[in-house]
């Protein structure tokens, strides 16, 4: 009977194959720590305060080169009183980039987004009404962009919205000083095809807004975008690994289908898993260098769901394969793992629903945020925290799992002394590979489900929470990414069907030659794994 390549794999072969995904482990870490930029860059830009003479809400005001700004100095000193100045005719202006030694940069299509964090200086005066600690702010934005080319004062608006905040503030100890006051989310680009882009805002007291804001002195905008250095060794990374991941798929699916049995569901959940992983390999990002495309965070955000939720739900069934306490006929496929599919499918689909209700939105209004408002807040919030509960919960119950496989193959291998020599060292010999591979893919879930709660708690710093200070590296970036690659390339290529024969139950005590022959595949059924039938049927050489 055939097994699968993992069990019959001689020795020298599978060192040569462990080694080279080992060293294609290592260099995704060693690229992306030694190569790699860091995967963000953040800036913060003082805004500059123009007076607006017409109160002309479609002229865009401009900072470089002079001309497109009468400048304002104080808001509120001798020049603002000479000048009669009021929330009408002041607008806050944001040109990006900004120089850096003098020179005007541009931005690159290589750095893929951009994403907008506001923060109000309110001065506290004595003399002035004490702010409230939660105050509604209204925004009026207009963003605009323009390219190389392009006149200096040609503008053209990009998006403009009227967007309402919530600023938590508390007052300082003396007077003069500045509120410490939260930052507020401001806009998320999916794309930069511009080369500069141009921001203006107002805050118009209308009515009853903004009558509660304090004295505003300036304006700060933390501008955070993908580094292009880092998206280039990324790409690069998705090239190389799609077309392997692909061919090895391929090869994988040939070998089962030259059998003369069905797929087992491990097979079709690993053909599952490959193509999850083609899918999210697939590079292209590279169109967006000559297209404009915005909505691709959205299909990254996508594209990563649909592997997380596949990664997830093939290490529950290949666990639970491997349980090996169970009858043929008890299983049924699929259904038989209903009950933990269906909380990995609720869970993604939860955070599939979070994504489009915020970047599904941004898609038609760069400005929107769902966490502007207090209610908004908190089911963000909420969403974030039950996701990376239910991570950890899972990465538990996987843990329990493989460790009641473990403790299976340990009752089992008291069989084993009862077989002939070749036979004993073929399954002694399996079920240390099959212990290394479990142990592969429990480190493989640690990573992942560290990745994700890390990468969500990171995300916080820029919306619910200023004071948490955690950065990622590149190269954590690059080595999860490396590891997702390497350890589904072992899976496909260790449990593709095998066309060599692992050594019959009836091998007499007198078998001597450990070699073991190739044949052609097998016509007749098969199982998958060896180890799964000693165990069914203990032998008794």
């Amino acid at each position: 009977m055939s097994g699968a390549v993992v069990e019959n794999l001689s020795n020298r072969k599978l060192i040569v194959l462990i080694s080279f995904l080992l060293i294609c482990l290592l260099g995704c870490f060693l690229l992306g720590g030694l190569v790699a930029p860091a995967p963000s860059n953040v800036q913060s830009v003082l805004a500059t305060k123009c007076y607006d003479h017409g109160q002309n809400k479609s002229k865009f005001f401009y900072v470089r080169p002079s001309g497109g700004c009468d400048k304002i100095d104080d808001l509120h000193g001798p020049e603002a009183e000479e000048r009669h100045i009021t929330d009408k005719n002041v607008v806050f202006a944001f040109q990006l980039p900004i120089p850096r030694g003098g020179i005007e940069l541009d931005y690159s299509r290589w750095m893929q987004n951009l994403i907008g964090i506001l923060q109000i200086d309110v001065t506290y005066f004595k003399e002035w009404e004490l702010m409230e600690p939660r105050v509604p702010v209204t925004i009026e934005a207009r963003l605009g962009y323009r390219n190389k080319g392009d006149p200096d004062d040609e503008w053209k608006e990009y998006a403009t919205s009227t967007e309402m905040r919530s600023m938590d503030c508390s007052p300082p100890e003396r007077d003069g000083y500045l509120y410490n006051c939260s930052l507020l989310p401001l806009f998320e680009l999916g794309a930069l095809h511009h080369d500069y882009y141009l921001l203006n805002l107002r805050f118009p007291v209308i009515y009853e807004n903004n009558r509660g804001l304090g004295p505003v002195a300036d304006l700060w905008l933390v501008v955070i975008n993908q580094n292009g250095g880092f998206t280039k060794v990324w790409l690069s990374l998705k090239t190389i690994f799609f077309p392997m991941v692909v061919g090895v798929m391929v090869w994988f699916w040939r070998r089962v289908q030259l059998l003369a049995r069905q797929p087992t569901l491990l097979e079709s959940m690993l053909l599952a898993l490959g193509v999850a992983l083609s899918t999210l390999n697939l590079p292209l990002e590279y169109l967006t260098l000559s297209f404009e495309m915005p909505f691709m965070l959205l299909l990254g955000d996508m594209k990563q769901g649909i592997f997380y939720s596949m990664l997830l739900s093939f290490w529950l069934v290949f666990a639970g394969e491997h349980l090996m306490n169970q009858d043929d006929n008890e299983r049924k496929g699929l259904r038989g793992y209903w009950k933990q599919l269906s909380c990995v499918g609720v869970g993604c689909l939860s955070m599939f629903i979070f994504d489009m209700c915020e970047r599904g939105i941004q898609l038609r209004n760069p400005f929107y945020s769902i966490w502007a408002n207090e209610i908004g807040t908190q089911i963000a919030l909420s969403f974030v925290i039950i996701a990376g509960i239910a991570a950890g919960v899972y990465f538990l119950f996987l843990s329990y799992i493989i460790y009641r496989v473990f403790r299976n193959i340990s009752a089992k291998r008291q069989a084993l002394p009862a077989m002939a020599s070749a036979r004993r060292h073929f399954y002694e010999g399996v079920i240390y590979r099959f212990k290394f591979l479990m142990l592969a893919t429990l480190l493989c879930a640690a990573m992942t489900v560290i990745g994700f709660i890390l990468g969500q708690v990171s995300e916080g710093k820029w919306k619910w929470d200023e004071d948490i200070n955690l950065e990622y590296t590149s190269a954590f970036f690059t080595g999860v990414y490396g590891m997702w690659n390497v350890y589904i390339l072992a899976l496909l290529c260790l449990y593709s069907p095998s066309h060599k024969r692992w050594p019959s139950e009836n091998a007499g005590q007198d078998e001597t030659n450990e070699e073991i022959e190739f044949t052609p595949l097998p016509t007749e059924p098969s199982e998958l794994s060896s180890l799964t039938a000693m165990i069914k049927k203990t032998a008794t050489d």
